[in-house]
């Protein structure tokens, strides 16, 4: 069976064409000049060299997340995510700490989601992000204007940091840096928390861990409050996956928490099939903020459940 690391690297290896003659990039470029007074030589010479990736159009179109939960969880709630985000945590105990009381957002939060999207910055990606975005904008149509959003803020961002533009590379959906922040994301949340100067996502953790707590914060972090409980049901527990209720309304439903949480606080019902059945927990608006990081339950719940192990296996230690 192909493993999905050959996958990819076959899909690296497919031959690339020259992005130039895409449909709508000339419009892209006039409104480029236009709307931010860009150099039209300029941005032609770029995209003259930029190559059209048919690789990332097939990898986002089945991307890896397409798992069972076990598994999925497997790849990131693991020893080794564990031991890497422990040694992550005290080597940047200090950002983290400042962070925390910064911005509300938990230490353990912070190293989870940094170790769920890059292994702690071992892995930022391997696709050059100016020919990804290209791809994705002119030959993506589900999220063309997604991508063409993001290209444009590539390319201001490329600007205003004095990036050469061929040189970065990210995943195959254009994220870059330690944390993975999408262009406009960088653009917008990134922050120079170690106060050098500069705002580095690509080989800085402290900005990461401070651009990471700031995303959170910017839309909606609740310091201090839950992001997911396990739940149990009564036999005659009505299933109403992923409506929205409090926790009395839910105990009036079947449905209450493992442990004790605030009766108005608001959650939703969510179900993981596991070896032995299901495994239900009510998510509550923190769990949203992450999902809104990378839209995916799964997702969520693994950045939820390491940061719970790597917590408490910093008590332990």
């Amino acid at each position: 069976m192909m493993t999905w690391l050959c996958f990819v690297l076959l899909l690296l290896s497919i031959p690339s064409v020259s992005a130039m003659e895409m449909p709508g990039l000339p419009q892209f470029i006039d409104e480029m000049v236009v709307k931010h007074q860009f150099k039209r030589d300029e941005l032609e010479q770029i995209f003259q060299r930029t190559q059209y990736r048919p690789a990332v159009i097939n990898l986002i179109s089945a991307p890896a997340t397409i798992k069972p939960w076990p598994q999925y969880r497997a790849a990131f709630t693991n020893n080794k995510h564990i031991s890497n985000g422990l040694k992550f945590w005290q080597n940047h105990i200090t950002a983290l700490q400042r962070a925390e009381k910064e911005y509300g957002v938990p230490q353990e939060i912070i190293v989870a989601v940094i170790g769920v999207e890059t292994n702690y910055g071992r892995n930022t990606g391997k696709f050059n992000v100016l020919d990804t975005l290209t791809t994705l904008a002119f030959d993506y149509p589900r999220r063309a204007d997604f991508f063409r959003n993001e290209l444009e803020q590539y390319l201001l961002l490329a600007r205003e940091q004095k990036i050469e533009p061929f040189k970065i590379q990210g995943s195959y959906a254009g994220a870059i840096g330690i944390p993975q922040f999408m262009p406009s994301s960088y653009r917008k949340h990134a922050v120079d928390f170690d106060n050098n100067g500069e705002i580095n996502l690509f080989n800085d953790p402290e900005d990461s861990i401070g651009s990471v707590a700031n995303y959170f914060k910017q839309y909606g972090w609740q310091s201090g409050e839950p992001v997911a409980v396990r739940a149990k049901l009564n036999e005659k527990a009505e299933l109403n996956i992923k409506e929205t209720h409090n926790m009395t309304a839910w105990a009036e439903i079947g449905v209450t928490p493992v442990t004790p949480t605030a009766d108005l606080t608001s959650a939703w019902l969510l179900d993981f099939t596991v070896s032995d059945g299901k495994e239900f927990w009510l998510a509550f608006k923190n769990f949203q903020v992450i999902m809104l990081y990378n839209n995916n339950i799964f997702y969520a719940m693994s950045v939820y459940q390491l940061a719970d192990a790597l917590r408490n296996a910093r008590i332990v230690n």
